[in-house]
């Protein structure tokens, strides 16, 4: 770190022409990305993608996409089953199949008597649409299908009986919200940078609060220019372009924040000029590296998995970080070392404000405070905040990742009332996520059809002849199961199905796909998280010198998660206080891709406070030998900050997750809580509780541990009785600071 210092010190104004060369190609990153974004979502080698995408390219609808379900009750005294009932329903499923160019099935094309309810007056066809870009985040949200519910009825109305009813059905015309085109991403950002400006002005009073700001607004094009190298590699998705800005001007910032308040309490404390700078790098320069390779870490979780949109995001994150970083390292010295130049004009003419400086020089009142009565009860301050968490952690044992059930989605409206005719007539509420099969040439159809129709839990199986469902010697069939696929019986039905076909035959459908998707993700994530965790423990144990820091961290990030994903059940799955803070009523689902992502966004992040907070702790002990009086006082030091670059990162996903649609509101929810959650019951609380719990533990690094990790060895060592009151630290050699 001094040799970095030292050059961007040296060579101002190479160092300034390169972040210029940077800023640019950036920008022309940016203009380059755009119009090559990936906007689909692909699960390449995933069994029931692979089945979708087959389906799609040989009859051009049905697959991934749920069917909508039109459902006909006839006026009294007519049957759907006589003859001329049959001809007006045919009319009217062609009618709607030609309005809305879909592959139909129904009584009249199949003369299958699963289509006709108990009552005789009742019948219903499935309507699968034409292909509808998966754009977003790859989550189990409905409403992402375009409103052809009135399309339908309209095409249907004139062809049947007078005084015929007719109503469609179907988990997207029942979802509880809809796709209102992604994120407006400008707004989103305004607002962002609006909390931000609001906090850093809180934070500096001056002119300064605008300086961290400077670096993000520079950070992010550059991120962009990491994004477009790797681009022919990886496919970028449209998701990542959008949410790069947003994260990156937290994260930027964050960085930056924590790099200017050192200096100006190096600048308090009576080291000017480029030495406050050097000071100030050597200490939460180091803080910064390690930060970034924590988040890096976490965001390689996402970039192993085999999801090209996952992966996208995890690539994204990874090069935001870095440039924030890197940013923070190279630009910021820089504008620290003129606004030092400029604080020492003021303060030889006299001008300079003593009492700010004074306040910089000491440790934060607030959380000297907190820190103070956490180190004084710090047995009760651990066993209550992880009561909480490990509460919510138990919660998060419910959580439910299927696709939502007719009993959690809409309670009004023509979905609502079309499945109650339905299912008032006899028909099971899983025709509504029925799936198709696609039988290649060579392999009887109706040999097909008949097993599946022997399978446990399987309604019906439609196998109409017409050209629509026989294409190129191949077939489609279509599988109407009793229970509906996000429920266990109907999971429980698909996997039946999908062990029962033959083998070259592919079984697709919406739940198919998301079954996959979790099985692949999920059943490896255990393998990710001990690689992630090893990795993060040899990290963090040469930072901190010691064995059970990084431990404890790296079990209080797990604590963290499992909260976050408990809090998740109780906002999307229970809908307490939902629809009053966010105006979304959940559907009982939280996305697949929730956990995972989250867990991936949220590691690094919540590391990147431990890292900041442990680091000046490690100081202070150096400096005092007493865990309880470097707790308080790094405590006392960090506390504002990272409540600061909390309540920034906070803002940034909550613009998020306030009227985007429900997966993009799911995500940045999560994201916003577990910020929130880390940075009070984890870092405010339950960290300095352990902390000065541990005593002389915390620090030690047996001579053999320090040889594998190649640093110096921490024996235990008796601890110095600890000063009551807090101490303002004292200078700390630039190589000092390097150990801690």
């Amino acid at each position: 770190m001094e040799k970095l210092c030292g050059f961007v010190l040296g060579r101002k104004r190479l160092v300034r022409m390169l972040v210029i060369l940077l800023l640019l190609a950036g920008g022309g990153a940016i203009g380059l990305l755009i119009p090559n974004m990936d906007e689909r979502n692909a699960y390449p080698g995933l069994p029931g993608y692979e089945a979708n995408q087959q389906i799609m390219k040989t009859y051009g609808n049905g697959g991934y996409e749920r069917p909508f379900v039109p459902v006909v009750t006839l006026p009294e005294g007519q049957r759907a089953d006589s003859p001329e009932a049959k001809e007006a329903l045919g009319r009217a499923f062609d009618a709607a199949a030609e309005k809305v160019d879909a592959r139909v099935a129904s009584y009249a094309n199949t003369g299958d008597e699963a289509f006709l309810g108990e009552d005789g007056r009742t019948t219903f066809g499935l309507v699968f649409g034409g292909p509808v870009e998966q754009g977003g985040l790859p989550g189990s949200a409905l409403g992402e299908a375009p409103a052809l519910g009135p399309l339908i009825v309209d095409a249907m109305r004139d062809e049947l009986p007078k005084d015929s009813e007719v109503q469609v059905t179907g988990l997207d015309t029942l979802a509880t919200g809809s796709d209102q085109g992604g994120l407006n991403v400008p707004v989103k950002l305004l607002v962002t940078i609006g909390a931000a400006i609001a906090v850093l002005l809180y934070v500096f009073r001056s002119a300064l609060a605008f300086v961290p700001l400077l670096t993000a607004l520079v950070a992010v094009p550059v991120s962009f220019l990491g994004l477009l190298a790797v681009s022919p590699f990886i496919s970028v998705h449209e998701t990542t372009v959008i949410m790069l800005p947003l994260l990156g001007v937290g994260i930027a910032i964050d960085y930056a924040l924590i790099l200017v308040t050192r200096w100006r309490e190096e600048e308090a404390k009576g080291h000017h000029g480029d030495d406050a700078v050097r000071r100030a790098m050597a200490t939460s320069g180091h803080a910064i590296v390690f930060s970034a390779g924590a988040v890096a870490i976490g965001l390689v979780t996402m970039v192993l998995l085999p999801i090209p949109l996952i992966r996208s995001l995890g690539i994204g994150g990874m090069m935001v970080t870095a440039a924030s970083a890197l940013i923070s390292l190279t630009l910021l010295p820089l504008l620290l070392s003129s606004s030092g130049r400029r604080l020492q004009r003021r303060r030889e003419a006299g001008r300079a404000d003593r009492p700010a400086l004074e306040r910089e020089a000491s440790a934060g009142r607030f959380w000297t405070a907190v820190a103070r009565n956490v180190v004084r009860f710090r047995w009760l301050t651990a066993a209550a905040s992880g009561a909480v968490l490990l509460a919510l952690s138990v919660t998060a044992l419910g959580l439910n990742l299927s696709v939502p059930t007719t009993d959690r989605l809409a309670d009004s409206g023509p979905g609502r009332a079309g499945l109650t005719a339905l299912t008032d007539s006899g028909v099971p509420s899983g025709t509504l996520t029925s799936f198709d099969v696609y039988v290649p040439q060579g392999t009887d159809p109706a040999e097909v059809a008949a097993s599946l129709r022997t399978t446990d839990g399987v309604y019906a199986v439609t196998a109409p002849e017409d050209e629509e469902w026989r294409r190129d010697g191949s077939a489609v069939l279509t599988v109407l199961p009793s229970d509906e696929g996000g429920s266990a019986a109907g999971e429980d039905t698909i996997a039946r199905v999908v062990d029962r076909v033959p083998d070259g035959t592919l079984v697709g459908g919406n739940v198919t796909q998301q079954i996959d998707y979790v099985d692949v993700t999920y059943s490896a994530f255990p393998w990710m998280l001990a690689v992630l965790s090893l990795v993060t423990f040899v990290m963090l144990a040469r930072a901190f010198r010691s064995l059970l820091l990084p431990l404890k961290a790296i079990l209080l990030n797990l604590l963290s998660l499992g909260a976050v994903l408990g809090a998740m059940v109780i906002l999307w799955q229970w809908g307490w206080g939902t629809e009053t803070v966010l105006g979304i009523q959940p559907d009982g689902s939280i996305g697949t891709f929730v956990p995972v992502t989250i867990f991936a966004f949220l590691y690094g992040l919540s590391m990147d406070y431990e890292v900041f907070i442990l680091s000046r702790i490690r100081e202070e002990y150096d400096r005092t030998g007493s865990t309880r009086t470097a707790v308080v006082d790094g405590v006392g030091r960090t506390g504002r900050l990272v409540t600061c670059a909390a309540l920034i990162l906070f803002s940034s996903f909550a613009s998020m997750a306030a009227g985007g649609e429900l997966d993009v509101s799911i995500f940045a929810s999560g994201i916003a809580l577990g910020i929130l959650i880390d940075a009070t019951l984890i870092r405010g609380l339950l960290v300095p509780a352990t902390v000065a719990m541990m005593g002389k533990w915390n620090w030690w690094l047996p001579a053999w541990a320090a040889r594998l990790l190649r640093v110096e060895p921490s024996p235990l060592r008796e601890e110095a009785v600890p000063d009551e009151r807090p101490a303002d630290p004292q200078p700390v050699s630039p190589a000092g600071a390097a150990r801690g």
